[in-house]
């Protein structure tokens, strides 16, 4: 089995290595439902504020960062109200993706989630916490690269790097949260725009609580 926590440099976007998990010893998720449903991308009750702007969820932000150079598609993405047609809408346009959009879509996807746990702490650091020190495995039936697909024995396969990432934020969450460090880190994108403007996550995010959130619903 793979360790629960894996290395600060350890997921790259050049790791293809394959992992296998077995169901009755780790946390996994299928869907937005459930204990373990808000580790989901598309969980409803975790918006993102950036830029002054509050989206629905994690994965409108990830959809619309594959366009820095288009705002007007970016304004589509992350206008739709369901994050499935967010990234539906995304698909239409995947001819005009940032073309090193392979080697940064790792560090994309750990920013969205870092920015997701900075914006609902306490929340979403419960859900963290309730994972203990198992690993976090996304299941699906067709993606071996974010998640991992069943196989024999209740078991599962794949790279897993959203699990993988989930993981490393539980650990940065306790970081936080010890007083370790005093803020949640993100790491450098280059030519990281949303709607025009440069995306800076010390200065440029509109930092919210769980209780101003929840005055938003």
């Amino acid at each position: 089995m793979v360790s629960a926590v894996p290395k600060k440099d350890e997921l790259m976007a050049t790791d293809t290595n394959l992992r296998t998990y077995n169901k009755r010893e780790v946390v996994f998720f299928r869907t937005t439902t459930g204990e373990f449903g808000p580790l989901s991308n598309m969980a409803p009750d975790y918006p993102v504020f950036v830029l002054n702007l509050r989206i629905l969820t994690v994965e409108a932000l990830y959809q619309a960062c594959r366009f820095p150079d288009h705002p007007e598609i970016q304004r589509v993405v992350i206008d739709q109200m369901s994050p499935m047609t967010a990234k539906m809408k995304s698909k239409k346009y995947t001819d005009q993706t940032r073309t090193d959009w392979e080697s940064v879509r790792v560090n994309v996807m750990r920013w969205c989630l870092r920015i997701k746990l900075e914006n609902n702490f306490s929340r979403f650091g419960q859900v963290l916490e309730k994972t203990g020190e198992r690993a976090i495995v996304e299941e699906s039936n067709k993606d071996s690269f974010w998640g991992a697909k069943p196989i024999e024995d209740g078991k599962l396969m794949g790279r897993n790097v959203l699990g993988r990432l989930l993981m490393e934020l539980r650990a940065h969450y306790y970081e936080v949260k010890s007083g370790r460090i005093s803020r949640v880190e993100y790491p450098s994108i280059p030519h990281f725009l949303l709607l025009g403007e440069i995306l800076e996550p010390a200065s440029r995010i509109t930092e919210a609580s769980d209780e101003l959130q929840s005055s938003l619903f």
